[in-house]
């Protein structure tokens, strides 16, 4: 892969999740709902409340992986911040939240103190706003 990730195509859609699973899942879902509606039977709401159970499942197994890799990204940086922050700003930094510190990661190590010291400040009210004042990004495409 090469390394010309930016903030306009950083965002990672995961093919099986994305293009496969969701939209057979909410076909599935629909499809239950019209057959309950046109035929109500019990094996009809049985159907409905299978699909629903399918539904919170796969929602939450997407859910779990990606707060497992936001408390992974916030321990990276914490690491990071020790390395390459004054110990003052490294501690101070400890406090930032961590949907912050998830858009911080693309930050490159010459521009951190100078985002991370915006960020305690409340420059940024959104993540996002962290993203667009990189400079030079830090690919990440490790994040699924």
């Amino acid at each position: 892969m090469s390394n010309d990730q930016n903030l306009s195509n950083h965002v990672r859609y995961h093919t099986p999740f994305h293009k496969v699973g969701f939209p057979l899942i909410t076909i599935y879902l629909v499809w239950s709902i019209w057959l309950l509606l046109r035929h109500p039977a019990i094996e009809n709401v049985m159907n409905l409340v299978l699909i629903a159970a399918l539904v919170v499942t796969f929602t939450l197994t997407r859910t779990y992986s990606l707060k497992v890799q936001d408390r992974l990204i916030r321990l990276e940086e914490q690491l990071r911040f020790q390395r390459v922050l004054p110990a003052e700003l490294a501690s101070r930094a400890a406090t930032i939240p961590v949907p912050f510190l998830v858009a911080l990661r693309f930050a490159p190590d010459e521009e951190l103190a100078e985002l991370v010291t915006q960020t305690l400040e409340q420059k940024f009210s959104k993540p996002i706003e962290v993203k667009k004042a990189i400079r030079n990004w830090r690919a990440d495409y490790w994040r699924v």
